[in-house]
């Protein structure tokens, strides 16, 4: 729903909007407005008085153009001029199609007299430092600033699409969660609203996995955080990753209770059980190994479980015969190992 537009942005003082009232709506700083009307010619096409900036419907929708290119992932140069194309087309042609990918982007819009100097971060609207990340978790923390729900959602399904679970996982979302964490470390609680967005969205994204059929004779694999855990975002992720691998799953998520970890395994007879730790203090070493030493099945012919230990908190802990990966590659691959080709299922031409 569009925001309501008060006096003070532009009914009674003038049309359009104000650049802080658009800076608002947008979910970017007025300094990047700015700094895109210096840069890239992205400006109100309406003074009042020779100060008061006003910004009319068609100004608008190039910098809403500009903020969706940018959380794709395309460079501010690039957004900007297929920005402006898009906005002086004429009605009847078709608009100037937008760079095929950020990587062509980027060549494209290498400058002749060395690389732009980025805006300077102001206040919540600023950018994320990403560090070497690939160029959609920079698009991705655009976004995620600007609080652009429906943009974060579309960046995030594009390289789930294009990449896979794992490389998305490794190379955008995890990037991009520790440049929020950090950010929101130096700021106070500045960006807390920041994480919740985009966490959820991830959250959403992981959980549209279809999820494997059941083959005969596969037994599944359980994944469960440890009593009193909260944290489930990369529990999500290995079994998202496990989906595309067509690995049926057991998820019980956050803050499973011992005895309903105990109940689930002799109900489902899992192939593996993956324990998810975030802290030292729900790593609860005893129920891992009185889990690693269950039996089921009948007389002659029970069976247990392999028993995976994930997550920060079992770090530094002694864990003699129990395995622990050292991240989300690492457990899928593993997991692929335990639970192997269902009976009858193995091609036996290769």
């Amino acid at each position: 729903m569009e925001p309501t537009v008060t006096a003070d942005e532009g009914t009674a003082a003038g049309p359009g909007l104000t650049t802080g009232a658009l800076a608002r709506r947008l979910g970017v700083s007025p300094e990047t407005l700015r700094s895109w009307d210096r840069r890239y010619g992205l400006g109100p096409s309406q003074h009042q008085g020779g100060r008061h900036r006003r910004w009319l419907p068609p100004d608008v929708a190039v910098v809403e153009e500009m903020c969706r290119l940018t959380a794709e992932g395309y460079p501010p140069s690039e957004a900007a001029r297929v920005a402006r194309s898009r906005a002086s087309a004429p009605s009847t042609s078709k608009s100037p199609p937008a760079p095929a990918s950020p990587a062509a982007a980027l060549a494209a819009a290498a400058p002749a007299a060395g690389p732009e100097r980025p805006p300077r971060p102001v206040g919540p609207g600023g950018a994320l430092p990403v560090g070497d990340a690939r160029q959609e978790a920079r698009g991705l923390a655009r976004a995620a600033v600007r609080l652009d729900g429906p943009a974060v959602q579309r960046a995030l399904e594009r390289v789930v699409a294009g990449c896979g679970v794992l490389t998305a996982w490794q190379e955008v979302m995890m990037p991009v969660l520790h440049a929020v964490g950090r950010r929101w470390e130096s700021s106070g609680d500045r960006y807390v609203e920041v994480e919740h967005l985009l966490s959820w969205h991830i959250s959403s994204t992981l959980r549209r996995m279809p999820q494997a059929r059941e083959a005969t004779g596969r037994a599944p694999v359980i994944a469960a955080c440890m009593p009193g855990e909260q944290h489930t975002l990369a529990l999500e992720a290995l079994v998202a990753a496990l989906a595309e691998r067509a690995l049926p799953t057991r998820m019980f998520g956050a803050a499973v209770p011992a005895t309903a970890l105990e109940a689930a395994a002799r109900r489902t007879g899992p192939a593996a059980v993956v324990l998810w730790a975030q802290t030292r203090s729900t790593a609860n070493l005893p129920l891992a190994r009185h889990l690693a030493q269950m039996e089921w099945g009948v007389r002659g012919a029970r069976s247990g479980a392999a028993v995976l230990l994930a997550g920060p908190g079992w770090s530094g802990r002694a864990l003699p015969g129990l395995r622990r990966p050292s991240g989300l590659p690492e457990a899928v691959l593993a997991l692929e190992e335990i639970c192997g080709d269902p009976p009858g299922h193995r091609d036996e031409g290769v």
